[in-house]
């Protein structure tokens, strides 16, 4: 009598498709929206030669007289001015590898892990899946440990005053009487920061639906 051949169990497994870890159409809507502002804003920049103009310089007569010059100049050169600031901060983390590697680390797990996470993927680590809530503490609490309890926050405290004193002390050294700005113009323009914001709000929001 012979035996049949044992017959495997077959399992019907369907095909799964691995979702990317982020929310790739939030991603590139942001990504997107904030190349726009920053080359909107780059647009809006002042000529060099005019900020650096050796014959605009001048000693403010008073205090008073320095903080109206540093009003107006900031309104007109906002834009070279945070560029300014924006390359000492690039400067000081630059000649600090180790303060950069932990910044892009931390801006990195904003990123991956809550901002742009597709809202279909909960996070698991370690086994355990945290919660949209549990994750944002978890990232405010790392983010306040990284910044103020390490030599990062000291860095670019550092790098910040830095770069406002140097804004201030051409804001009061520049005279501003040969400047024109169109008032219009200075209210439509929210600055840079209100761009980045506005397109990071919109994006998560589109990321967290």
């Amino acid at each position: 009598m012979s035996s049949s051949p044992a017959t495997l169990p077959v399992t019907n497994q369907q095909a799964t498709q691995s979702q990317p870890p982020i929310n790739s159409h939030a991603f590139r809507t942001f990504l997107s929206r904030l190349s726009s502002s920053l080359r909107e804003s780059l647009s809006q920049r002042r000529p060099w030669l005019e900020l650096v103009d050796r014959s605009s310089f001048a000693r403010p007569d008073s205090l008073t007289d320095s903080f109206t010059r540093i009003r107006k100049n900031l309104a007109y050169f906002k834009v070279n001015y945070s560029l300014i600031v924006s390359l000492v901060l690039a400067f000081s983390l630059l000649s600090h590898p180790f303060s950069l590697l932990v910044l892009l680390s931390l801006l990195g797990s904003w990123i991956f892990l809550y901002l742009f996470r597709s809202s279909d993927q909960p996070l698991v680590l370690f086994g355990r899946t945290f919660s949209d809530r549990e994750t944002l503490l978890a990232l405010v609490l790392t983010t306040i440990v990284v910044v103020f309890m390490t030599s990062v926050g000291s860095l670019l405290t550092s790098a910040l005053t830095i770069g406002v004193a140097i804004v201030c002390l051409h804001g009061a050294f520049r005279v501003p009487d040969d400047l024109f700005l169109d008032e219009q113009e200075g209210s439509a323009n929210a600055g840079l920061l209100s761009f980045i914001g506005n397109s990071a709000a919109a994006s998560v929001v589109a990321g967290r639906v």
